[in-house]
């Protein structure tokens, strides 16, 4: 059989529900799971980089925006581009349920390295996290591909229902380190019991690893009952040495080109991101093999993932500084901190994510085709960013509306519903026989990629320059439209290639 999951689910006549009745028990804990992880990480970013752009005697970093911008493009490049060796190493050591568990277990290493106030356990709570990442997200999604067959309709649905618990966590997480990082209520508690409230960042980042601990206590206890996606070859011989080296050379030097670009006079080698994996669908769609011409699919998928990502994560660095620096961050008289509007994603997740659901199950196979969604999806972000035209205009004059960005997280929510669940499931229904795993890392190293240049773009933010950021926001908006257009021209060759057709 090409694809090897096999299905642990009830009948399918018996899935006629819309909640988790409707699908393999392993799903709630992988959705729990999940949930934890994903508040100890957004907890964590919502505070990034106002942690390093804040003032020295504030009890912080006190970086220059670009310098903060590049450090978190390149980290959060780090936390999904370690998710290729990631998937390796449980393809072919590990397995994916101890991959989770041990990345798990790293990730919350790193938080509490964070939740010390010193630079050096900054740097090292970073990379813990990213490491721990990269073993973490590509495998507990092949855990959850795993709970379904290849033509389960329910797969599509599914994942929307996990991607829920994601944001559940991710609303919750910045609300929670917002307070105990921003808060002047909280501040005056660490002072009155004795601590030094400079420090309540880092009681955040705190919060964020007990987030991460509980996720790993409730993976644990199920672990055993969970299907693995393939059992674990024997990782032995010339032929296992060889993939090693190569996976560990390809990854170190898609770090060190990323880095590079960085550096004045290299900048040109971002152009490489768009080339190679360009290069690679035409190779791959030129050969007889199908399962070359199906991770020429997953090339094509890759590409737009990657746009989508660019623009979509700046709500850590453009909007995060935009929601700082030029938003009122009051409602009907209640202040609250600026990390709180990275919640409003999350929370429009939670409210449409069973909508989506639900469509996708009602329309069954009538439903529009993975590239479709990809399509609109990009419709959708090109839309947020028109949507801020006219408010980056009102800061010329002084703090505007809270609503504004309201409006382009909505905008952004529906787009992320159309492709993230979306790809996650497509990655693992045409990824090649015990690839999957790979594959689902080339999914996430486009969020490396798009999370790197987020934080470039994020980097040339500046409140004082109203002008700048509008026109910053038209051409964003401009290229996204222009990838939409390309993907909805694209939809039968990404079909027939899908499938591994001539």
């Amino acid at each position: 059989m090409r694809h090897r999951f096999m299905s642990s689910a009830i009948p399918e006549k018996q899935s006629r529900g819309l909640g988790f009745a409707a699908h393999p028990p392993g799903l709630t804990t992988l959705y729990f799971t999940e949930l934890w992880e994903r508040f100890s990480y957004y907890g964590m970013r919502a505070l990034l980089v106002l942690f390093m752009i804040a003032p020295v005697e504030a009890g912080v970093l006190g970086f220059a925006t670009p310098n903060a911008g590049s450090i978190y493009g390149s980290y959060a490049m780090a936390v999904y581009l370690l998710a290729v060796p990631g998937g390796f190493i449980a393809d072919r050591m590990l397995g994916a349920k101890r991959s989770v568990l041990f990345g798990g277990l790293a990730i919350a290493a790193g938080h509490y390295a964070l939740a010390i106030p010193t630079l050096s356990t900054f740097y090292l709570g970073l990379i813990l996290i990213a490491l721990g990442t990269g073993l973490f997200k590509p495998n507990i999604s092949a855990l959850v591909g795993a709970l379904y067959s290849h033509d389960d309709l329910r797969r599509d649905s599914g994942f929307s229902l996990f991607y829920m618990g994601i944001n559940i966590g991710a609303f919750f997480a910045p609300i929670v380190t917002g307070f105990l990082a921003q808060s002047a209520t909280f501040k005056s508690w660490l002072s009155a019991a004795g601590f030094d409230p400079v420090n309540s960042w880092h009681w955040g980042f705190g919060a964020a690893g007990v987030g991460m601990t509980i996720s790993m206590l409730l993976f644990a206890r199920k672990m055993r009952e969970l299907n693995n996606p393939d059992p674990v070859p024997e990782a032995q011989g010339p032929i296992f040495k060889r993939q090693t080296l190569y996976i560990i050379l390809a990854t170190g030097g898609l770090l060190a080109l990323a880095l590079l670009s960085d550096v004045s006079g290299f900048r040109w080698l971002r152009w490489l991101f768009i080339i190679v994996p360009l290069a690679a669908v035409l190779y791959g769609a030129s050969r007889p093999d199908p399962d070359a011409r199906r991770l020429a699919a997953v090339g094509i998928f890759f590409i737009a993932a990657m746009i989508f990502w660019a623009i979509f994560e700046q709500a850590a660095t453009t909007l995060a500084l935009f929601a700082d620096q030029l938003t009122r961050n009051d409602v009907a008289g209640f202040s609250f901190p600026s990390a709180w509007f990275q919640s409003a994603n999350p929370i429009f997740v939670i409210l449409l994510t069973p909508l989506f659901a639900a469509l996708w199950l009602k329309l069954g196979a009538q439903q529009p085709s993975a590239p479709a969604k990809f399509g609109l999806a990009l419709v959708f972000l090109a839309g947020g960013f028109l949507l801020m035209i006219p408010a980056a205009n009102y800061a010329a004059e002084g703090r505007v509306s809270p609503f504004w960005l309201i409006g382009l997280y909505f905008l952004f929510t529906v787009g992320e519903l159309l492709l993230s669940p979306v790809g996650l499931s497509t990655m693992t229904r045409i990824a090649p026989a015990r690839m999957t795993g790979l594959v689902l890392g080339v999914w996430f190293l486009a969020a490396a990629l798009g999370n790197k240049l987020a934080g470039d773009i994020g980097g040339a933010f500046t409140a004082s320059d109203p002008d700048t950021l509008v026109l910053s926001f038209l051409a964003q908006a401009g290229i996204v439209a222009a990838a939409a257009a390309l993907m909805f021209a694209l939809v039968p060759v990404v079909k027939r290639l899908s499938e591994g057709d001539n």
